[in-house]
């Protein structure tokens, strides 16, 4: 059972890959961007900033994600 799902776990990354890596890339700049824009903007100190910037960045990158599969499914088929 845990084989199983092991198994097309690990094809279901090898499927995504191109997606995964811009959108973990994509990620990490947006946590970066939503920290200096805390600090700059709102003069919140570091620590403050880096739990505030959490929840945003992800619920972006999940609609990156989305959009990443559905462009590069759109593409890949007119090939």
């Amino acid at each position: 059972m845990i084989t199983e799902f092991t198994d097309s776990f690990i094809g279901v990354i090898r499927h995504n890959k191109g997606s995964i890596i811009r959108t973990v890339i994509y990620t990490i700049g947006h946590f970066l961007i939503a920290i200096t824009c805390l600090m700059l903007i709102a003069n919140v100190p570091l620590s403050v900033a880096m739990t505030d910037a959490i929840v945003e960045p992800i619920a972006n990158s999940i609609w990156y994600f989305i959009l990443d599969k559905f462009w590069t499914s759109r593409v890949m088929n007119k090939r």
